[in-house]
């Protein structure tokens, strides 16, 4: 059994964790950390996720981390470069030497006598018990399953003599060239899966229980093609970052307040992009209000190209019974298929699985409130990585781990160890995912909750986040600071300095 001590503990070596460690080294270079990573590969969903056109589903301008300037071509881009993008970084903030592969974390106890996390973790090569401790533990490992994707009761699946996948596991060995495909689902998986397969397929068809939204934006911004002429990156990147910020805002905002007429706007898209009297209502026309569920992005509007030229088609439908050349729908519709493709969501797994105990005392996840969106009430220093959900992940990520840095930086200016954030007064808790997706409403019981009021409440709001998590108070009702052994102590009252403003 190994052991040692870091200031820092970081789980998890995908998009969130390297830029926490990337921000750990800018803001808090005295600080010592580990980066812990089940897998053997850095960059997380980007890593694992390999089935064909495997592609961002926000703009890069806004994925990308803020300190590092996407320079790709592409806004929406695919996952290798994606993955390319997030090792690039970490090598240039010496990260991988701090990582420790195959390090799969199990569980973390708190001990308020020595302020500190002792975290096991199991090697998955070996099947070694690794011990480490930190001072502070810091949760990015995103919130659902890596081993495992959701696949819904197939009735008759057995009886089918092709090949079924699931696009969390795609196989090296699929070539799905000249082959009739029949893709599950119509999340942003199938609808990226789609127009990709069409392009060697026979055909391609996405059978779909309900409609998903679908915005078609353009693969390249215009804008930043233009001020990448004219400007260094570094000056370019901020500028076209906020555009597209601030675009996502209104939609989702409209949407939220006009929903009506949002809906109109992406029906007439939709039409627009798909032959003439192409049944638009009953394949493109969600029953529930636009961001109830993540809007789903078409680059070029490429899936509606693939319907439109006939390689790829939508059935809206349910499964009687799969046969042994394909699928039987309710409608008595038969689909051949060679290959099906499951393309029915992702299972949450809160923390990456890690159970945590404070002071001998497990901590219930569900019972517990968020604070600010990153920390969990009665859980002593340790933040989680929770990205946004109407917006790019890493928006809220790189607010995160810059809020972590401001903490530490705090705590050690006024003499302070701990930081415990407390529940909120009343007693009014709401779901902390604000999505009506499969995924979150199968999981919803099993995560922490959200308060009525700022700072239990995230806002979805990453303008309002900045004034919040960057100049915002470190020090309110939600939050106690204290030494080891839970003593509170008076704060000195720190100099400002040009660290802590920024």
């Amino acid at each position: 059994m190994a052991s040692d001590h870091v200031d820092v503990l970081i789980i998890g070596a995908g998009l969130s964790g390297i830029g926490a460690a990337c921000h750990l080294r800018r803001d808090c270079p005295d600080k010592t950390y580990a980066v812990l990573e089940a897998r053997d590969a850095i960059g997380g969903t980007w890593d694992l996720f390999r089935y064909p056109g495997i592609r961002s589903d926000s703009d890069m301008f806004t994925l990308g981390y803020s300190f590092k300037p996407w320079t790709a071509p592409k806004a929406i881009a695919d996952g290798t470069t994606i993955r390319e993008y997030v090792r690039e970084t970490a090598q240039e903030y010496d990260v991988p030497r701090h990582i420790r592969f195959r390090h799969r974390v199990l569980r973390a106890e708190w001990d308020s006598d020595t302020a500190r996390w002792t975290v096991h973790a199991q090697r998955t090569d070996t099947a070694e018990i690794v011990v480490l401790t930190c001072s502070f533990l810091f949760a990015c490992a995103g919130y659902y399953r890596y081993d495992e994707g959701y696949t819904p009761p197939l009735p008759g699946v057995e009886t089918y003599a092709g090949r079924l996948v699931h696009p969390q596991h795609w196989p090296d060995d699929l070539d799905h060239s000249g082959k009739r495909v029949v893709v599950i689902g119509s999340g942003a998986t199938a609808v990226t899966l789609v127009p990709a397969m069409a392009q060697r397929a026979a055909h391609v068809t996405m059978l779909q229980r309900s409609p998903t939204y679908i915005l078609a934006l353009p693969a390249r911004d215009r804008l930043a093609d233009a001020l990448r002429r004219r400007l260094p990156a570094k000056a370019a990147y901020p500028v076209v970052r906020w555009k597209n910020v601030l675009l996502s805002t209104v939609n989702f905002q409209l949407s939220r307040r006009a929903p009506g007429l949002v809906k109109r706007v992406l029906r007439r898209a939709a039409r627009g992009m798909l032959p003439v009297g192409y049944d638009v209502d009953r394949h493109f026309s969600p029953r529930y209000d636009p961001w109830d569920q993540r809007l789903c992005v078409a680059p070029d509007g490429d899936l509606f190209t693939a319907v439109r030229d006939g390689t790829a088609s939508v059935v809206t439908d349910t499964i009687d019974t799969f046969t042994p050349n394909g699928v039987r729908l309710a409608s008595g519709a038969q689909l051949p298929a060679d290959i099906v493709v499951t393309a029915t969501g992702l299972n949450l797994l809160a923390l990456g699985g890690l159970t945590l105990r404070v002071d001998g005392v497990d901590v219930d996840l569900p019972n517990t409130v968020a604070y600010k969106g990153m920390m969990l009430s009665g859980v002593p220093n340790f933040a989680l990585t929770l990205g946004y959900t109407n917006a790019s992940w890493t928006l809220k990520a790189d607010l995160v781990a810059g809020y972590v840095c401001r903490l530490l930086r705090h705590l050690d200016r006024t003499g302070q160890q701990v930081v415990t954030p407390l529940p909120p007064p009343d007693p009014e808790r709401v779901p902390l995912i604000d999505l009506r997706s499969g995924y979150v409403l199968r999981a919803v019981d099993t995560l922490p909750k959200q308060g009525a009021t700022t700072p239990w409440r995230l806002h979805q709001n990453y303008a309002r986040d900045v004034l919040l998590m960057r100049r915002g108070r470190l020090t309110d009702e939600g939050v106690r600071f204290s030494r080891a052994g839970g003593v509170a102590v008076p704060e000195r009252t720190p100099r400002p300095v040009a660290s802590e403003r920024r």
